[in-house]
């Protein structure tokens, strides 16, 4: 029996043309690298994005275009689910979570209501009722379409090798706007603080700096990246550098979606879907700031997704439209994915997340 278990999170309702069932579970061969499928715990409703508690004994799932967010135990032997309840999570498509610090705590971000909602977390990892709501002020971009109101898109807790904070990034495509949010317990009032991205941007989502106090957000609209300086005391955010995530020569309909960054923080990766493409970005050794990238073809249809693997070997790329997850191998000294020919076929992927113990 494999030591590592990958859980998949999918579209599976009409209105999204998806053909996903519900949370993919698999046990991955360490040695080979290879998917074997234990399970597909269904029917939900798009269960899009995934979290595991610290003691990777409780899986969370946001069920996007709705309202509620679900908690399943998590069998220790053969990483199989079982529910333990669901509540709701106090806004509209609910896109992306994490625990707090303390792990007492579920914060959600919602992405058609403009709020981060905050739920307690019971000792068996059930959820209790939304504790506390924050709305995120701020000017619309000038996206006709997709910069109508507030949409926060991500909720990472900034936590890396050098600081364990309370702190929540969250990128809000619809304000072109960062925030960092952090409360004063699961009830208590919240601490917000936010900088403004370049108009037009869609701030999606974030990957930290392993040592330096440096946040990278991929920019959904204008494809690009931007380098901040975070500060974990105060959460103040400055601006620093913003690189294109497409080839100079790419004028085709492309949004930027994943990031993922290196341990070693030689390099992060950014998803384009459109250009359907995979952006290798090269961080500068001392500074962090981001210095190139290079492409590499995804492989299928709109890459909704990437992660590293539990070992940092691999790198994943969940294609939405072409229902693949498709596997890379990562060079050891530049970085660079090149795939192994492993694909997982499995509907409408959209997030993965492994448990390694």
């Amino acid at each position: 029996m494999a030591s590592v278990f990958a859980y998949v999170g999918c579209r599976t309702t009409r209105e999204r043309n998806a053909r996903g069932k519900g949370i993919g579970v698999y046990a991955v061969d360490t040695s080979s690298g290879a998917w074997e499928s234990v399970e597909v715990f269904e029917p939900l409703e798009n269960p899009s994005f995934l979290a595991l508690n610290e003691a990777q004994d409780v899986l969370y799932a946001v069920h996007g275009d709705g309202a509620e967010v679900s908690s399943f135990a998590v069998d220790p032997a053969n990483g199989r689910l079982s529910l333990l309840n669901r509540q709701a999570c106090g806004g509209r498509n609910p896109v992306h979570l994490a625990l707090s610090r303390s792990g007492d705590a579920l914060v959600v971000a919602n992405y058609a209501t403009g709020c981060a909602a905050r739920l307690p977390v019971g000792e068996n990892g059930t959820l209790g009722t939304v504790a506390a709501v924050v709305e995120l002020p701020g000017a619309p971009g000038p996206h006709r379409i997709e910069q109508g109101s507030s949409h926060p898109h991500h909720i990472a807790r900034y936590a890396t090798r050098r600081y364990n904070t309370d702190w929540h990034i969250v990128p809000d495509k619809g304000l072109d706007t960062v925030f960092a949010v952090k409360w004063d317990g699961v009830c208590g009032k919240a601490v917000v603080t936010s900088g403004r991205s370049r108009e037009g941007s869609g701030p999606r989502h974030a990957a930290f700096h392993p040592t330096l106090p440096i946040i990278y957000v991929a920019n959904e609209l204008d494809s690009t990246l931007t380098a901040w300086g975070f500060e974990p005391l105060s959460g103040a955010l400055e601006p620093l550098h913003t690189i294109s995530m497409l080839p100079c020569s790419r004028h085709e309909t492309s949004r930027a979606a994943g990031i993922a960054i290196r341990p070693d923080a030689s390099a992060l990766y950014v998803s384009n879907r459109g250009h359907d493409s995979i952006a290798t970005v090269g961080l500068d050794g001392t500074t962090g700031i981001p210095v190139g990238a290079q492409w590499t073809e995804a492989h299928g249809q709109c890459p909704r997704f990437l992660c590293l693997s539990h070992d940092a070997r691999m790198l994943y790329v969940a294609n939405e439209l072409s229902d693949s997850i498709v596997q890379y191998l990562i060079e050891a000294e530049h970085g660079t994915p090149t795939p192994t020919g492993r694909i997982v076929q499995t509907g409408s992927p959209v997030c993965i997340v492994f448990k390694s113990h």
